[in-house]
């Protein structure tokens, strides 16, 4: 190889119609000024009288606390929650109210205080409410929303309820890998209590008593506590469950009101996406920052095998920090790309199968040996690491010298075979020097001359991958600088013959031809198109032979010409 590789009840169903999505939509576009009055829709207007706080608004299915004086348009009063001294609470959208209610306390923020006019159609209609309210009567209710507590659907089925009664920190929640620590109380609508925990954890995936804590705890937030409403089937469904220990039994079809919060959890991620490397976190690490490819790591680690036998143990003991740099397999794969993921105070516990591990052939480590087949498991501490200098971060002439040397870097592997990790060195090295705008005249030669071996290189890398169709593409970004490369004709004809391109792959190889009449390796490679051509020539004519002799045993009236 050469340099260059290769979210007051109505008294009639319509009223009392339920609003079944979780997001309810705008009403009313306009931002209202204190003393303002606007139809904010369906002819119900709302005069603002007092601004609330912040920007929420209460959803369909929260439950909302208001005080609110109700009259008829004469200024008759009919009821108040006020003289009685104590708010009135309700389920948001669910028809508990008159709909002028329910669309009318969705448009509030808390603490606010408003006067809706609500025609009759969005009250009591023709019928009223004897002896206070006559027929088809306009009411106008002055409402104060005090606040609300969200309910979430969390299937949107009405299957599990879930209502915040301590909100949590942050904004993460729990995803399937992780393990979580909950504390939970499980009680029937009796208020038989059928399990209970002060601390259990489980994988978030797995689940724990019954379906509804796995969906659960993936909507919730650190410290979060919640009441949830569990229909039967996402508990135990039709069958129910049988006592257990000190647990009662469940009956068939019974809906269980568990009281959930979420203690904390580890986040556990999956480092390659075969699944065989993951990484979980047992202490957060600080800032943002993680190591790159070629970064100096300093860690501190313990290497065990299944059973618990340590071998591999560094860091510790008074001994300074194990250093590496990263991809530079200095350690093994699964090892090497955990660590990319983490950040400086981090501890994780890695999980290596044997793929990214020692692979099938035993292994002597410090400590112990490694027998073949071996997953492994590895405590990291990552105690500081230097990061490779970015490309935004140098001159154009340490751009260029840093280009050359990835390049260096990815010959040195191609000839060890390790044409994967070669092909992220030379695709490293286009990258530095990509945008070349703002170099002089002899910069943007030897950043042309670098970006042709490097895309030469890598294409070889992807022939060698078989991976033809990212072959063709560099060989033909190295065409658009070189039109007459011949290296580039040659082996995008041989990705195109891989391709079954050939066509294509004749018109790259006569035009190598031409360029340089007596290359050897075009010509055999000419050879092999010609023997391609001839092997599908074959193939055709064997295919259509066939049909042909399938019709002639075909009676004669299916095969014959007709006039």
């Amino acid at each position: 190889m050469d340099d260059d590789f290769e979210f007051p009840a109505a008294n009639n169903d319509a009223e009392m119609a339920m609003d079944d999505d979780d997001m309810d939509p705008p009403v009313g576009n306009s931002i209202l000024k204190v003393g303002e009055e606007k139809d904010i829709g369906n002819g119900l207007k709302k005069k603002l009288l007092k601004e609330g706080d912040g920007w929420e608004k209460p959803s369909s299915g929260d439950e909302v606390e208001v005080h609110y004086v109700g009259t008829l348009l004469d200024g008759t009063q009919f009821d108040s929650s006020r003289d009685r001294g104590t708010p009135f609470k309700f389920k948001l959208g669910q028809g508990q109210v008159i709909k002028g209610w329910d669309e009318g306390i969705k448009t509030m923020k808390k603490g606010e205080k408003a006067l809706f006019t609500i025609p009759p159609e969005l009250a009591y209609g023709e019928s009223g409410s004897p002896p206070t309210i006559p027929s088809n009567a306009t009411l106008q209710f002055e409402v104060e929303l005090l606040s609300w507590t969200s309910v979430k659907d969390i299937c949107k089925d009405g299957g599990i309820l879930k209502k915040v009664l301590t909100e949590g920190e942050g904004w993460q929640n729990p995803k399937d890998l992780d393990e979580v620590i909950v504390k939970y109380e499980a009680r029937l609508e009796d208020g038989t209590v059928v399990s209970k925990s002060d601390g259990v954890e489980f994988i978030v995936n797995d689940g724990y008593f019954c379906p509804a804590l796995s969906k659960a705890v993936k909507t919730m937030k650190k410290g979060e506590k919640a009441f949830l409403t569990v229909k039967h089937q996402y508990g135990f469904g039709e069958k129910g469950r049988e006592a257990t220990g000190d647990e009662c039994d469940v009956p068939p079809n019974a809906t269980i009101h568990i009281i959930l919060e979420l203690v904390s959890w580890k986040t556990v991620s999956e480092i390659t996406s075969d699944k065989k490397v993951l990484k979980k976190i047992l202490k957060e690490g600080e800032g943002y920052e993680k190591p790159n490819d070629g970064a100096i790591v300093q860690v501190k680690l313990i290497g065990k095998l299944q059973d618990g036998t340590v071998f591999v143990k560094k860091g510790y003991d008074e001994e300074p920090p194990f250093e590496f740099r990263v991809d530079e397999e200095q350690v093994i794969e699964g090892l090497d790309r955990a660590v990319k993921t983490m950040k400086k105070g981090e501890i994780a516990l890695v999980t290596v199968q044997p793929e990214h591990a020692f692979g099938p052939s035993e292994s002597q480590q410090e400590l112990a040996v490694v027998p073949g087949n071996s997953t492994v498991y590895y405590e990291v501490e990552m105690v500081s690491f230097v990061k490779e200098k970015e490309s935004w971060d140098m001159s154009t002439p340490e751009k260029i010298e840093a280009a050359g040397k990835k390049k260096d870097e990815g010959n040195a592997l191609f000839k060890t075979g390790k044409y994967e990790r070669a092909s992220k060195r030379y695709e490293k090295a286009v990258k530095l020097i990509e945008y070349d705008s703002s170099f002089g005249e002899d910069e943007k030669q030897q950043a042309k001359l670098l970006k042709v071996t490097c895309n030469l290189n890598n294409a070889a890398c992807k022939l060698k991958l078989k991976d033809y169709k990212e072959a063709v593409k560099l060989c033909t970004k190295v065409l658009e600088i070189e039109s007459q490369n011949v290296k580039a004709l040659y082996r995008r004809a041989q990705a195109y013959i891989h391709l079954v391109d050939l066509d294509l792959a004749e018109l790259d190889i006569k035009k190598a031809l031409e360029i340089d009449p007596d290359n050897r390796d075009v010509k055999l490679e000419y050879k092999v198109l010609k023997e391609k051509v001839k092997e599908y020539n074959r193939k055709d004519a064997q295919f259509y032979g066939n049909i042909f002799t399938k019709m002639l045993g075909q009676p004669k009236s299916a095969v014959s010409v007709r006039y």
